[in-house]
């Protein structure tokens, strides 16, 4: 048969069927044929015999015309009519549905996370009740609303005399004369400059050439009952002067941050507000600017560079370069080897490492130059980059597929160092939940991610549960979170 399906007339009787007689559509040829109903049919066969005119061209349009026909004139008249494929009589067709053909998408920044659109549930997740904890002390870090900060001075610090700042400047240089005249004309007298307080004079400045950080002093006052409604004002002025920051020196001794970002109470680093752009590796917002967010990147082989150390330059001891002749990179890499006394006779393997390094990495020390490779231009009358930062430039900025492909003969794609393959930025991987960040749920099989989510919900605070009110579903008065997380995750399960 020219569609590779086995002829079912010997099928039980009764069993429900599609019977198809006289198919003549494309390569048909007056095809009779039953294919059992609620089994799964495989049609086979080579090229050309007809496989897609039947399932598609044959039953399919069939189905599909006769669906229409059930609608009404007013409606068929947007449609329009569909033709009756060449068929003498087809029985016991059903309702239809076709589903695309499509080959596996092949782009290295798609994972079955992405394709599945489960990634997206986790992105959110993490944005909504993500806990942030601190790249330097592992810390989890804490913010502050302004109420939340008037209470904890007033719980820390009653009866002691404290300074509220707002940081201006924080370890720059300049001597800051405008900024000094500025501040004094609204009416404020007092700065912490480098950690001393200060009156704020006329013409007032600092040493340029130094690093300062610069304070304004809001208000001073001690911590007392009566001045509660005080201090809460002041602590609203100081956070608005300092960008959502501000210090709190106690009894000129203390040194205490609070702040309305996310914030590390040792170090003082602070991270931005997350979104569910902050952790995909497929945005500038949350990839890592190493990697570009591929988890991956190509490096230098030098095993495949240098072949064989037996041999001269000349003789084509660094691959890259090939064997001595009248092309421009040879005779640049001459031009070095003539300014360093480097013999392009002697065996690669017996040149001193300064000399070698100035072959491979344009100077002595063997360091690869600081360039960004992805916008660097050819520049003839540039001095000698190296084979290596040669093959890194022309990598990255190709002047055709055919050198990119050459420059990967001498590369091997090992693990980004800055993210560990995780392909997102730093601050993001610090961002929890439950002792998880997003990357180590992405690299989870399903059936360990679907066990995750089981019983996640008695592991959040009221806290999270309110910021993720919108996942959660009541069911006779308990609450289950997550409920399309998990619903999505359990399709997705199945259908692998």
């Amino acid at each position: 048969m020219a569609t590779g399906i086995r002829n079912t007339e010997n099928t039980a009787q009764g069993q429900e069927q599609i019977e198809v007689f006289g198919a003549r559509v494309h390569n048909l040829k007056n095809i009779d044929i039953s294919i059992p109903k609620n089994k799964l049919v495989v049609i086979t066969g080579i090229s050309g015999s007809g496989k897609s005119s039947l399932a598609f061209d044959t039953i399919y349009s069939e189905g599909q015309r006769r669906y229409m026909e059930t609608f009404g004139a007013y409606a068929r008249q947007f449609i329009g009519d569909m033709e009756r494929p060449d068929v003498d009589k087809i029985t016991g067709l059903s309702p239809v549905i076709s589903i695309e053909q499509k080959t596996t998408n092949k782009n290295p920044r798609s994972t079955v996370g992405t394709v599945t659109e489960i990634y997206d549930f986790l992105r959110l997740l993490f944005a909504r009740i993500g806990e942030a904890y601190s790249y330097n002390t592992g810390k989890r870090m804490v913010k502050w609303s302004e109420e939340e900060i008037v209470e904890n001075i007033f719980t820390k610090y009653k009866n002691k005399k404290i300074v509220l700042l707002a940081p201006l400047i924080r370890g720059r240089k300049g001597h800051y004369r405008e900024l000094f005249e500025d501040i004094r004309k609204k009416g404020f007298l007092k700065v912490r400059v480098d950690g001393e307080i200060k009156d704020i004079v006329p013409k007032m400045h600092v040493d340029r050439y130094a690093i300062h950080d610069i304070e304004l002093v809001v208000d001073r006052l001690q911590v007392a009952d009566d001045l509660k409604a005080r201090l809460s004002q002041s602590v609203q002025q100081t956070l608005k002067l300092g960008k959502d920051l501000m210090f709190l020196l106690v009894d000129d001794s203390k040194f205490v941050q609070y702040s309305k970002l996310l914030m590390c109470e040792d170090t003082g680093i602070s991270y931005e507000e997350p979104s569910p752009n902050a952790f995909s590796f497929n945005s500038p917002y949350g990839a890592c600017p190493s990697c570009k967010g591929l988890g991956t990147k190509h490096q230098i082989n030098m095993e495949a560079v240098i072949t064989d150390s037996s041999l001269s330059i000349s003789e084509g001891g660094i691959a890259p370069l090939g064997e001595e002749r009248d092309a421009w990179v040879f005779r640049q890499a001459k031009e070095a080897a003539k300014k360093h006394k480097i013999s392009l006779t002697v065996p690669v393997g017996k040149l001193p490492a300064k000399q070698l390094n100035v072959m491979l990495y344009g100077n002595e020390d063997g360091e690869q130059a600081e360039a960004d490779f992805e916008n660097a231009k050819f520049d003839p009358s540039a001095p000698f980059e190296g084979v290596i930062n040669m093959l890194y430039r022309w990598f990255a900025n190709p002047y055709s597929e055919a050198i990119r492909e050459w420059t990967e003969d001498y590369m091997t794609i090992k693990p980004c160092e800055s993210c560990g393959g995780a392909r997102l930025k730093k601050e993001s991987l610090w961002f929890k939940v439950n002792g998880r960040n997003v990357a180590e749920l992405g690299n989870m099989n399903l059936d360990n991610l679907a066990a995750w989510f089981d019983g996640i919900e008695l592991m959040l605070d009221n806290k999270q549960k309110g910021d993720c009110k919108r996942c959660f579903k009541r069911d006779k008065g308990k609450i289950t979170v997550f409920a399309g997380c998990r619903a999505y995750l359990s399709f997705i399960e199945q259908a692998f």
